[in-house]
Parts: structure tokens; sequence; C-alpha cells
């Protein structure tokens, strides 16, 4: 199984996600304790294009991204009380762990794998027009969900950049503006 240009597996995890209730604090908190960053944030966004459990809605959420090591970190804060499957996991046990991140470069395919084996999709998304996520909802056996991650050429890069920004990062620039990666085609 080849790599990604920043280095996890095809069709593995490449990321471990957390909803927050402060990003700022806890992007500051994940640096000093574990060492996580630089961070790439996008503030106060919604996706044009999203539905939970189905049905069309409206999340407003804060996304951050940053690498410790080999070991990409997602922080998720969301602003508004719509629900979601961020609202149904602080519900349940609060602030914590919500996903693990897979990467596809078959997304419909990989998808349907998961339906076949019986799960739900909790949420779905178009973070970008062309590129798709899935939270596939496996928390009746598993302590979180799994997003698939539609890995094209751009959302690629979009990770490999941040990869190598944290190699040899002095903990200068913690905070970045996240940059979107350009239409998938």
């Amino acid at each position: 199984m080849t790599p990604f240009n920043f280095g996890q597996p095809v069709k593995g995890i490449i990321q471990s996600a957390y909803i927050v209730e402060d990003i700022r604090k806890s992007m500051s908190q994940f640096t000093e304790q574990l060492k996580v960053g630089p961070w790439f944030l996008r503030e106060r966004g919604s996706f044009a294009k999203q539905f939970y459990r189905g049905q069309p809605t409206a999340v407003e959420v804060s996304l951050a991204m940053g690498f410790a090591g080999s070991t990409l970190v997602e922080l998720i804060q969301q602003h508004n009380d719509v629900p979601s499957v961020y609202r149904e996991i602080i519900a349940r046990r609060g602030y914590g762990f919500h996903h693990w991140g897979v990467a596809s470069d078959r997304f419909d395919e990989t998808v349907a794998s998961y339906l076949a084996q019986g799960y739900e999709i909790g949420f779905a998304a178009e973070p970008v027009p062309g590129v798709h996520v899935a939270y596939v909802d496996t928390t009746a056996n598993l302590p979180g969900m799994i997003e698939i991650i539609e890995m094209t050429p751009p959302v690629e890069a979009m990770f490999t950049s941040y990869y190598q920004a944290s190699i040899g990062w002095d903990g200068s620039n913690p905070v970045r503006a996240r940059p979107i990666p350009p239409v998938a085609g």
C-alpha cells in the first residue's frame, strides 16, 4: 500500500479528531502538552452542501489541523446549536475524541463498503466543490466515528504542506490561516 506524500497509508488512519469547547485554547494546550503544530485554522465556516443523518443542515464550525510527528490532529468547535454528529457525542460523553479520519482515493467505493456492513452515514459534506467527506457512525462498536475523506491531489497537497510545515517547526507563528484546496479536477 503506497503512502500519501504526508506519510500516511491509503485507506489507513490519517488523523484523529477531537471536539473542543474553545478552539484557540485547545490549540494552545495541544501545542504545549503534545507538541502539535503549527495549526492551520479555518474559522467559523459552513459548507454549502452538508447533511446530518440524511437531512440538509447548516453546521457552523471552526476547524484546526496540525501535525505532531506523523500524527495529524484535527480540532473542531461547533458554533451554532443545530443538531450534528458533534452535538450527539457532546451530549453522550462530553468534549474529547470524536473520530478517526481515513483517506480514500475511491471515496464512493469506500463509503459503500461501510454501508454494506450495516453502518449509517451520520454526516456528509462537500467541504469544497468536488471533494467529499462522510462520517460513518461506528459508535456502536468503536469509541468514535470514522470520517472517510476523499483524497484528491489538491487535498493531498494541502495535508502534505501541513506536514512539511511541522518538520523542524520552532514554535513561531503557531496559528495560520487554513488554505482551502482548489476545486478537484
